[in-house]
């Protein structure tokens, strides 16, 4: 891919207003791998508990950094993949649609952050009926959710959200299962505002080839991501729309978001992406 020239990067540098969000995180108190539930899981391969705990604090502190809130839900026992809370609920204007996990390892997740949910103020919460998790498979662009399905969330899934949160939904058919969620295959690096399309960057390969030709319709001057990009799980990034927090692997990412007028901010994951996850796994959006 080509680099904007410098006079391009200055003036696109200009352009990049970030907005204060607000996050819903897991600390990983009792995070392990245990099972296997996608190709990036070896129970064989040691987990230190206490370094995910450490990487997962400093990527908490880089959002308070940058100025966004961050709020937490209490970790529990037995239920090692919590600390990915962006599975765990979909939230557009205040609008909440919960999680069904399709491994039942991680089923009474969904539970429990609806239990929080409701204690902190929200009312219009629905638990979905088909499979659904959450955004780890939908990324809420600004103007349309972007959903998608071929190994966790179900197809069906998409129309409840549809009808749930009151937004256009547009299905993406995955079809590389080393990037089974969405979520590790395309992120949001800016929403769409008035006169402006949103921005995304999304590693082709992963998508079947009708979704490459609807992304590639829908977002022509889209950041196109590698398999450098891709293996390292970089593309699980976090967005403000200007500052850009992505694993410390995700170099080449890292410089074709600078060219472009975005400021990666990296951090390391890497204990956490031994079960399949990176920041944005860690991170649920709280958009009200």
């Amino acid at each position: 891919m080509t680099l904007l020239s410098e006079t391009a990067a200055h003036k696109a540098v200009a352009e990049r207003v970030p907005t204060t969000r607000r996050y819903l995180m897991c600390e990983p108190k009792y995070f392990t791998v245990e099972y296997v539930i996608n190709p990036w899981m070896d129970p064989d391969q040691p987990v230190d508990t206490a370094k995910a705990v450490e990487q997962w604090t400093a990527l908490k502190e880089t959002y308070e950094r940058l100025g966004h809130k961050v709020e937490t839900i209490e970790p529990e026992p037995g239920l090692p993949d919590m600390v990915f809370s962006a599975n765990s609920g979909t939230v557009v204007d205040g609008r909440v649609l919960g999680s069904r996990f399709r491994a039942p390892q991680r089923a009474a997740e969904a539970d429990h952050f609806r239990r929080w949910f409701l204690d902190n103020g929200y009312r219009d919460v629905v638990m979905p009926e088909r499979i659904n998790e959450a955004e780890g498979d939908f990324a809420w662009t600004g103007e349309v959710l972007l959903a998608g399905t071929g190994f966790r969330t179900d197809p069906g899934a998409h129309a409840e959200a549809q009808e749930t949160l009151g937004v256009p939904v547009v299905s993406l058919h995955l079809v590389d299962p080393r990037y089974y969620h969405l979520d590790v295959a395309l992120f949001v690096l800016s929403e769409a505002r008035e006169g402006r399309r949103a921005e995304i960057a999304y590693y082709p390969a992963a998508f079947s080839e009708g979704t490459q030709r609807v992304l590639a319709r829908l977002f022509p001057d889209a950041v196109i991501c590698t398999e450098e990009d891709a293996v390292c799980l970089g593309i699980n990034a976090v967005s403000d729309g200007r500052n850009v927090i992505l694993p410390v692997e995700a170099t080449r990412l890292a410089a074709v978001l600078e060219a472009r007028g975005y400021e990666p901010v990296m951090v390391d994951i890497s204990e956490l992406r031994k079960s399949g996850g990176g920041p944005k796994c860690c991170t649920m959006e709280l958009r009200d």
